[in-house]
C-alpha cells in the first residue's frame, strides 16, 4: 500500500462507495452565518472565500525575492508583546500592524481560563491532535494534496514539527499572554497559507487533482479546525474526562480567536459548540477519503513514529490511529492489523485515562506504555527530534520539487 496509484485509490473509493475519495465536490453549502460569532443570518459559501490582504503580500514578497530576508528578519520575533522585527518591507510592516492583534471581542477571561484548561488536558491533546487528527489530515482530500505538492510535503518531519508549534503554542499557558507566543505564530501561518497559496496553482501536478483555483479556503481553515478542535473534544468526552460548560466555552472561544488570527471571516466561525458540529457534519465527514498523496503522507508521519528511539513498533502505532480515528481510515490508508495490540489499547487506554484522572485508583499494567508514547510523540513533533527548542515557522519559497 506504500504506492498507491491513482487509480487504485479511486476504485477503492468507488468500491467502498466513498463520497470524498475521488476528491468530489461538496454539497451546496447550506449553513447559516446566524449560527457564526457574526450573528448574520444569511448562507456564504467559505469554500469560495480566501484571504485576499494576506495572499496580496505574501504575492508582492514572492515577487520581490523578500521571503528568505523576512525568514530571517522575522527569525526572533517570537512573543506576543514583542515589537515588530526590523529588516521587513514597509509593506509587509504595515500589514502586520493591522492582523498582529487581538479582535475586539476577545474576552481576556475566557482566553485565560482556556491556558488552565489546556494545561491540564495537554497530555490528552497530544494524543488526539497529532497521532489522531495528524492522521486524520492524511484522508481531508483536498488538504492532502495541497500539503503533498507544497513544499513541507517534500519534509514531513519538520512541516509536521512546525504544526506542532501551532498546536503547542496556542495550548501553552502562557498563550495569550505578552510573553506568550500565539499571536505571533498565528500570523506567521496565516502568511505561510498565503504563500502557499501563490506558488500551488503553479504546480502542474497539484492542479492535476485540483477541485477549486486555489488552496486553503476559508471552508478549508475551518474543516481543519474541526478535525482537530471538534474532534479532540468529542475525544475528551468520550474518554470520560470531565468539562465544565465553562471549560468548554473557553476552548471554543480560544479557537474562534484562533480562527480570525488565521484570516477565517467571522460570519463563518461557529459561536457555540452545537453550531460547530453541525458545520462538521456538513464539510468535514462526507468528504474523508483516501488519496494517493494523502496514503503517502500517512505512511511517511508514522515512519517517523515507529523510530526506535521512542520504543513503539508499528502494530502498536497502527491500531492507535484505528482506535483514535476508526478502521474505515485505517484500512483507507493501508494500515496492517495486529489485533493483540487492538485489544490491548481498546481496554487499557481507557483505563489509564481514568487512572491519570483519578476517578480510578487501579494503575493498568500498560500505564508506562502509554506515558511513554504521550511524552515520545510530543518531544519529537515540538523538537523535530533534534533542537532543545521549537520548530520555526517559515515561508516557502517554491513548492515540492517536480511538483
Amino acid at each position: 500500500m506504500e504506492n498507491l496509484s491513482r487509480r487504485t485509490v479511486l476504485t477503492l473509493g468507488a468500491a467502498l462507495g466513498i463520497a470524498g475519495a475521488a476528491g468530489a465536490a461538496s454539497p451546496a453549502w447550506a449553513w447559516s452565518g446566524k449560527g457564526s460569532v457574526a450573528g448574520t443570518d444569511t448562507v456564504a459559501d467559505p469554500f469560495q472565500v480566501w484571504d485576499d490582504t494576506a495572499d496580496a503580500v505574501a504575492a508582492a514578497l514572492l515577487a520581490d525575492g523578500q521571503v528568505d530576508a523576512v525568514n530571517a528578519a522575522w527569525q526572533g520575533w517570537i512573543d506576543n508583546n514583542a515589537p515588530l522585527p526590523a529588516g521587513m518591507p514597509d509593506y509587509l510592516t504595515s500589514y502586520l500592524r493591522q492582523v498582529n492583534k487581538l479582535p475586539s471581542w476577545a474576552d481576556p477571561v475566557k482566553l485565560a481560563a482556556s491556558e488552565k484548561l489546556y494545561t491540564r488536558l495537554s497530555s490528552y491533546l497530544f494524543v488526539s491532535e497529532t497521532l489522531g487528527s495528524g492522521i486524520m489530515s492524511t484522508v481531508i482530500p483536498r488538504e492532502a494534496r495541497a500539503v503533498y505538492w507544497s513544499a513541507g510535503g517534500a519534509d514531513m518531519k519538520q512541516r509536521a514539527a512546525k504544526t506542532f508549534t501551532f498546536g503547542y503554542d496556542l495550548h501553552n499557558a502562557k498563550a495569550w499572554d505578552p510573553d506568550g507566543h500565539f499571536v505571533v505564530t498565528a500570523n506567521k501561518t496565516r502568511l505561510v497559507h498565503a504563500a502557499v497559496r501563490n506558488l500551488l496553482p503553479t504546480s502542474a501536478k497539484y492542479q492535476a487533482g485540483a477541485d477549486q483555483p486555489k488552496p486553503i479556503s476559508n471552508g478549508d481553515i475551518l474543516r481543519t479546525f474541526h478535525s482537530v478542535a471538534t474532534f479532540a473534544r468529542s475525544n475528551m468526552l468520550k474518554w470520560h474526562i470531565s468539562l465544565s460548560q465553562a471549560e468548554q466555552e473557553a476552548d471554543l472561544h480560544a479557537w474562534q480567536v484562533a480562527l480570525h488570527l488565521l484570516g477565517v471571516q467571522e460570519r463563518f466561525i461557529p459561536k457555540t459548540w452545537a453550531d460547530a458540529e453541525t458545520q462538521a457534519d456538513q464539510m468535514l465527514w462526507p468528504v474523508l477519503g483516501p488519496t494517493s498523496e494523502g496514503v503517502s503522507l500517512a505512511h511517511t508521519l508514522l515512519g517517523y513514529l515507529e523510530n526506535p528511539v521512542l520504543g513503539l513498533d508499528s502494530g502498536f502505532l497502527n491500531e492507535l490511529v484505528r482506535y483514535l480515528l476508526n478502521d474505515q481510515m485505517g484500512d483507507w490508508l493501508g494500515l496492517p492489523r495486529d489485533y493483540v495490540q487492538a485489544a490491548l489499547i481498546r481496554v487499557e487506554w481507557p483505563a489509564y485515562v481514568a487512572f491519570r484522572e483519578g476517578v480510578s485508583k487501579v494503575k493498568p499494567g500498560s500505564f508506562w506504555l502509554f506515558d511513554q508514547f504521550v511524552r515520545g510523540i510530543s518531544m519529537l513533533y515540538l523538537n523535530n527530534g533534534t533542537s532543545p527548542t521549537q520548530t520555526p515557522i517559515t515561508l516557502p519559497t517554491a513548492n515540492r520539487p517536480g511538483a
